[in-house]
């Protein structure tokens, strides 16, 4: 990555957002944080990132249903959205996947799979 790229994180769990934050600052991006779907809608149409990691389930709004309303907005419906949640079966990858995510993370998050799926979508070889 040749210029500094911003990642919008949303996650209701304190300590994955700081996990999340971590490696992407050793990645040299500057990140957004936000607790809920509907903080991390408005931080994307604000903050305009170049992609944003989406726990599934949070309170307040989901990011499934999050993830609609991105779509829908010509602001944000271009932007990789990374699917991060605990459904770690196949049959939840694809059906994430099939919603208009860009990608799929599993929690616990392996730290490297994490920075591959970020470099590759931020460098453009994965989006």
């Amino acid at each position: 990555m040749t210029q500094t790229k911003r990642v919008l994180i949303v996650e209701d769990n304190d300590k994955n957002r700081k996990l999340f934050r971590l490696l992407l600052n050793s990645l040299g991006c500057e990140c957004l944080v936000a607790a809920n779907g509907s903080l991390g809608i408005e931080l994307a149409r604000d903050g305009r990132p170049d992609l944003i990691l989406m726990d599934v389930q949070m309170p307040v709004l989901d990011g499934l249903s999050a993830l609609a309303l991105l779509r829908k907005d010509p602001r944000t419906a271009q932007i990789p959205v990374v699917a991060v949640t605990s459904y770690a079966m196949e049959q939840d990858r694809e059906r994430l996947l099939s919603a208009g995510f860009t990608d799929y993370l599993a929690k616990p998050v392996d730290t490297n799979q994490f920075k591959d799926i970020v470099c590759g979508i931020l460098d453009g070889k994965n989006a």
